[in-house]
């Protein structure tokens, strides 16, 4: 990575470290997000961010949460920028703290370009994305040869959802990965069913991923909107549409266990 200037005449300017928390579990950390956590003063974290995360930031570190919802955002994003850039020429370097990866969904690269146009170095250390680290957890591999070698990560929260093309994005051989679905799920099957994708189409929603009470909800495509009224899922959750979402086949899964044992 170039970093710009970190200082302008004598006054020091910070370094805006932006960093990715993984999809929770703080074991899938990266080791580089870990050091920065517990060695600088001052951490600005979404929302989705878990606490245990939060919990290893050092002792007199600050916390500042920009949490967003699909209704309330307690920070513009414009002002996310600003302090950012602010606290940075104050001489303070801080860690601007991402659920999952900065650069999937993250608005990422809106802050690294804010803090670049104001002459403030950025270091931007990778995290797991929500998409594959959910996947593991719930053991759904978003690649397989028998059915599927393309995926596509799409937001399902977004302006114009019923107006965007995702025509070829979900069928035989692909999956498909939907942040931020919840709330249009309905709209969401509708889009992709008017599409030609079959009703019958599996789909695996997880919720809470890698974090002790995750759920794993199955359904057929048609049944999405349903299943997510009825079990009452809240976010963070992921939708993953596909063959690869169907439930594991059980006699795989027992003869797997025999042997380990």
């Amino acid at each position: 990575m170039t970093k710009l200037p970190t200082s302008t005449g004598d006054a020091r300017v910070g370094t805006v470290h932006l960093v990715g928390a993984g999809p929770g579990d703080p074991d899938l950390l990266t080791l580089r997000a870990a050091r920065l956590l517990m060695s600088v003063p001052l951490i600005v974290h979404d929302g989705l961010v878990s606490t245990e995360i939060l919990a290893m930031a050092r002792s007199d570190a600050r916390l500042v949460s920009v949490a967003k919802s699909r209704s309330r955002h307690s920070m513009p994003q414009d002002e996310i920028n600003a302090l950012l850039v602010r606290e940075a020429r104050a001489g303070r370097d801080v860690v601007r703290l991402k659920g999952g990866d900065p650069f999937i969904f993250g608005r990422g690269g809106e802050e690294a370009e804010a803090c670049r146009a104001a002459g403030v170095a950025v270091e931007i250390v990778p995290g797991i994305t929500s998409a594959l680290g959910a996947a593991a957890a719930a053991q759904v591999p978003l690649t397989h040869r028998d059915h599927a070698s393309i995926v596509s990560f799409v937001a399902g929260q977004c302006k114009g959802l019923s107006e965007q093309d995702w025509a070829g994005l979900a069928g035989k051989g692909r999956t498909l990965v939907i942040f931020m679905g919840v709330a249009t799920s309905a709209s969401i099957a509708e889009k992709l069913m008017a599409d030609g994708l079959s009703p019958g189409t599996p789909v695996a929603v997880i919720e809470n991923a890698t974090r002790a009470d995750m759920r794993v909800l199955r359904a057929p495509l048609a049944g999405l909107a349903g299943l997510v009224e009825r079990e009452r899922v809240k976010s963070p959750a992921l939708i993953v549409i596909g063959e690869v979402a169907a439930e594991p086949d059980t006699s795989v899964r027992a003869l797997a266990l025999e042997i380990a044992r």
